[in-house]
């Protein structure tokens, strides 16, 4: 296996940008949906890089994170 093949760029690029926004998330709900959208990315990595658990695990994660973002929507309008 290649260390510095496209697919293990790809993935720890996207690590650092979801670890990022996972940092933010208390500042502002943006960066919830974000982080989930790039929980999605991490799990394309996971399938991609034949770990498929780690591809589900990843999904489950971008639901919560969206799930998340609804409802400090909701709990800021009341």
């Amino acid at each position: 296996m290649q260390v510095l093949s496209p697919v293990n760029i790809y993935g720890a690029a996207v690590l650092v940008i979801m670890m990022i926004f996972y940092i933010y998330e208390n500042r502002n709900r943006v960066f919830t949906l974000m982080f989930g959208v790039m929980c999605l990315f991490s799990s394309a990595y996971g399938f991609l890089a034949g770990a498929w658990p780690f591809g589900v695990i990843e999904i489950a994660w971008a639901g919560f994170s969206f799930r998340k973002y609804v409802m400090v929507g909701r709990e800021k309008k009341t």
